[in-house]
């Protein structure tokens, strides 16, 4: 089973420059979805890249500029996943596949490295409008995936059921995370796969 966690990717022929703003990002994808925009400062992020404050602002006009880039390379990272897992399913099991690998343990259990809007959906409101766009590109091509899956995609209601599922799954995800009970987060994983499969397949 493929599993809801992204991976870094590097660009081939790139630039020092290039290479350094890439993995400014990389590491501020991560600070993100493990400590909250809030709880993610300019100089931790440029410490744990391994470089000194002073050079941010080289890479970046403002903080909210590298919270939006952060949360754009997240987002477009777990789509990109979501779309692979949707592709390496059995026909007409994609919805089940992506349910499966999005509500599994180990994504559940790995918040930096999984859905960004799952980990981060509490605090988008009070974001910067640059950093809350980001987020909703991103959403909008969940439910466009989702609903390409659906049995009747193409009737208006193939929409509606993506939105509805996408949504059972961030709050699912948020959820099951925040008890601190591991069987009840396994069965409010184990309920919301069972409520929409039916509808799904």
């Amino acid at each position: 089973m493929t599993v809801m966690q992204t991976k870094s990717s590097k660009r081939p022929g790139a630039s020092r420059k290039e290479v350094t703003h890439e993995r400014i990002v990389e590491v501020a994808s991560r600070a993100i979805r493990r400590s909250g925009y809030d709880g993610t400062g300019v100089a931790d992020i440029m410490k744990e890249a391994g470089l000194t404050h002073g050079g941010f602002y080289a890479h970046f006009a403002s903080r909210d500029a590298l919270l939006a880039e952060a949360g754009d390379r997240a987002g477009a990272d777990a789509v990109a996943l979501a779309t692979k897992v949707a592709a390496s399913a059995p026909p007409g099991q994609a919805v089940r596949a992506i349910m499966e690998a999005y509500l599994s343990p180990e994504h559940i259990a790995s918040i930096e490295r999984g859905c960004p809007v799952s980990a981060l959906a509490s605090e988008m409101p009070r974001q910067a409008p640059e950093v809350r766009h980001a987020a909703t590109v991103h959403i909008k091509e969940m439910v466009d995936l989702l609903a390409r899956q659906m049995p009747d995609w193409g009737q208006p209601q193939a929409h509606e059921q993506a939105m509805a599922l996408l949504c059972s799954l961030i709050g699912t995800t948020m959820l099951a995370r925040a008890v601190d009970d591991p069987k009840l987060s396994a069965a409010l994983c184990a309920a919301t796969v069972k409520q929409f499969l039916p509808a799904a397949e």
